[in-house]
């Protein structure tokens, strides 16, 4: 050690200088009293000594990095080698990295790894960590190229977004937008005429459609306002406003969908349509209901395209599909589709009613409310209010000359009953329950009090579905599993001894933690005599459960087994969708 560095060690230790200043007054590259002057002027401008440091020219960043990777055990990294990736760095809210100069750089998994030029910046690492749900860690670089670099990701999302905006012919605060049956009202419109509060509402809606949700949450608490997106069916925070700017945002979504801005103390539903180019438009249910710190909103995203996708693309096994395809094209009976809220079902009907919807063919639906618009098919919205239900939209269109009735769902005994008449009358009739699987359906209808025999005679074919993430292509990894695991996870024997490959999840850039999209599990059971017998005859929902097995038909674990045999997705996300 020289002279300098000597006595630069001496002073340092007498002037009680710890951490990263005092290995760089022990590595020579600047005296005591000039990193104390550092320190204090740091502290006056609010910055880090290592930003100070740099900006003054007092010492070169690449030797402050050399020093804190030294001083640390932190690997120290040349930050021009790896290219910014805009959907990694969209994981941190932008005013993150402005505020403590750090930038994500990749994820693996539920780490994720960003870029600091000053590893005792704790407060950083730990905000990030909390606002992200993720585990940090920390790589060090040069804190000049992590300036330029942070600049210019925090420039390129703000760009990603006006170029959406460009592309698709939208302008973040004129958007075309209609929704609701009433006009809207001038002066109940000033109050929320804000341009930030329309523009950044508007910016919400599009980076969700870009993401693919399904929803979006905007909710109120005591002291934060949090703003979720549902992808691939797991909610995800992506934004947090300000808590002052609550009542704001939910009075211009309630403007947007033509609800009573005033009314804060009842629940209200309205749909909102946004055109996005002169080709596409979006439509979102809105549900708003009153909480104990404001007004929680929950937007349904309605894209049209998901019901022209095909029935391939569903996700059904063939023989399933030969089935859905086979009860469709009969003249009459009753297609029921099942499974819980958000399991795809609307998705189903919408496509059968697409692969029925022809010249020659009159469909009339019943919904609540119409999810998609579909040309060629006469869409009704049940509207209780004033006396439009299900019971006597289907009553209506009876007298309509129909081929093919769709009724959104069937919720009481007299919407069952008038159903059944149309499907025992020669009209094909598609709708939706509310049930766990396929024989459970059967029964449901016997609790709301139909008849077993109408049951029996009317009833064609019960489709019960569930969604499943799918395994991103590009990262999923084979995992073992011993044998015993996979059969008592219920894959045959015969599979067991072929050899089964298992993928896991691991998590890229490209997908959110190891998934990227869905795919649909069925249960597709055709009401054959021998089960018409079992509910003629009081049978329960296990006895037609095993007659229905005895037939052939996979029951919702069987497919999702078989999707993870074919790779498709894990027996991780398989396990939280289905039973054992």
């Amino acid at each position: 050690m020289n002279d300098k560095a000597s006595m630069a060690v001496s002073g340092a230790s007498r002037s009680g200088l710890g951490g990263l200043p005092q290995r760089l007054v022990q590595d020579g590259l600047l005296d005591e009293s000039s990193m104390l002057q550092a320190l204090a002027d740091a502290k006056a401008q609010k910055t880090s000594v290592v930003t100070h440091l740099v900006a003054k020219g007092i010492v070169a960043a690449r030797d402050i990095a050399i020093s804190a990777s030294t001083e640390f055990g932190v690997p120290l990294l040349d930050l021009d080698a790896i290219p910014t990736d805009l959907e990694i760095v969209k994981i941190a809210n932008e005013k993150l990295l402005a505020k403590h100069r750090v930038l994500p750089l990749y994820k693996r998994g539920k780490r994720l790894f960003i870029a600091v030029s000053d590893p005792t910046s704790l407060a950083a690492i730990d905000e990030i960590k909390f606002a992200t749900g993720l585990s940090v860690e920390a790589i060090l670089v040069e804190d000049d190229k992590l300036q330029k670099a942070v600049d210019k990701a925090v420039e390129q999302s703000d760009r990603a977004m006006t170029n959406l905006s460009d592309e698709e012919g939208v302008d973040l605060e004129n958007l075309e937008i209609s929704g609701g049956d009433a006009e809207l009202e001038d002066d109940s419109s000033s109050e929320v005429d804000d341009a930030p509060i329309v523009k950044f509402v508007n910016k919400v809606l599009l980076d969700a459609i870009r993401r693919g949700a399904s929803d979006v949450h905007f909710e109120p608490y005591e002291k934060i306002y949090r703003i979720r997106y549902r992808v691939d069916g797991i909610l995800k925070e992506m934004a947090s406003p300000p808590v002052q700017l609550a009542m704001k945002i939910s009075a211009r979504i309630k403007v947007m969908s033509r609800l009573d801005i005033a009314e804060r103390r009842l629940p209200q539903d309205g749909r909102i349509k946004m055109k996005i180019s002169k080709t596409r438009s979006i439509d979102f249910r809105v549900s708003s209901c009153p909480t104990l710190f404001g007004e929680k909103i929950v937007m349904r995203i309605l894209d049209p395209s998901s019901a022209m996708l095909g029935i391939d693309a569903l996700g059904y096994e063939p023989f399933q599909k030969v089935l859905y395809l086979k009860y469709l094209a009969k003249p009459q009976g009753m297609i029921l589709v099942t499974g819980p809220t958000g399991s795809g079902k609307t998705v189903s009907l919408y496509t059968g009613i697409n692969i029925l919807n022809k010249e020659d063919t009159n469909i009339s639906t019943a919904e609540d409310p119409a999810e998609i618009n579909l040309p060629g098919v006469n869409q009704v919205n049940v509207n209780a209010k004033v006396g439009l239900t299900f019971a006597s939209a289907l009553r209506a269109f009876l007298r309509q000359d129909p081929d093919v009735v769709m009724v959104g769902e069937i919720r009481d005994l007299e919407t069952a009953e008038i159903a059944i008449k149309a499907a025992q009358t020669g009209h094909l009739v598609l709708s939706t329950l509310h049930t766990n699987d396929a024989p459970q359906t059967l029964t449901r209808l016997i609790d709301m009090g139909v008849k077993p025999y109408a049951i029996a005679t009317s009833v064609s074919l019960i489709i019960a579905q569930r969604l499943a993430r799918r395994l991103c292509n590009t990262c999923k990894e084979l995992t073992t599993v011993p044998d015993e695991a996979l059969l008592k996870e219920g894959f045959q024997p015969e599979d067991v001894a072929a050899g089964i490959k298992i993928y896991a999840p691991r998590g890229c850039s490209n997908c959110t933690d190891g998934y990227k999209g869905r795919l649909g599990l069925y249960q597709v059971m055709p009401v054959t005599d021998a089960i018409g017998r079992i509910i003629m005859g009081g049978g329960n929902a296990i006895d037609i459960n095993d007659q229905a097995r005895a037939e052939g038909v996979w029951d919702l674990r069987r497919a999702g087994l078989e999707k993870v045999r074919s790779g498709l997705t894990s027996l991780e996300e398989i396990n939280s969708v289905t039973i054992d």
